[in-house]
């Protein structure tokens, strides 16, 4: 039985939205004050910063054998990690980190793209420990910031 791989459209759509959004933004909408401390150009750092995450999970996975799949993250230390990635985000140059979750979006939806269907089944039989759904979470931060820039 093929893999629903239904992400990969979805992933595609936000990934393009991105796109459209990084290639319209001026510097100072970058450096635009979001809530709780964040910049645009930090929020784009943290989506990079995931989808990193999920990339050297698969690479990991990749050079262990499909036995050996990574652990589901536990939610209840997503906040924690947010906090502690936060200061190197904001250190970036809003260019650069603008241009970072570009560049690391396409990488890690080519990737997932590509994934053999043994790899993406046994992923979620371990119970998803690698969200192949990169939209999500794109989705969320892309309206976030589409919100911001409106007001």
């Amino acid at each position: 039985m093929a893999a629903d791989r239904s992400y990969v459209a979805q992933n595609n759509a936000q990934r393009e939205r991105l796109r459209a959004l990084v290639a319209r933004l001026k510097d100072e909408d970058l450096r635009r004050p979001l809530p709780a401390g964040w910049t645009v150009a930090g929020v784009l750092a943290h989506l990079a910063f995931w989808d990193q995450r999920i990339l050297v999970l698969i690479e990991r996975w990749e050079r262990s054998g499909p036995d050996l799949a990574p652990h589901p993250l536990n939610r209840s230390d997503v906040d924690w990690i947010n906090d502690s990635a936060k200061a190197l985000c904001l250190a970036l140059p809003p260019r650069a980190a603008a241009q970072l979750a570009m560049t690391t979006a396409e990488a890690v939806d080519r990737k997932l793209e590509a994934w053999p269907d043994d790899r993406v089944s046994a992923n979620a039989e371990a119970g998803s420990p690698i969200n192949v759904l990169r939209a999500e979470h794109r989705r969320e931060h892309l309206d976030e910031i589409e919100r911001a820039l409106r007001s």
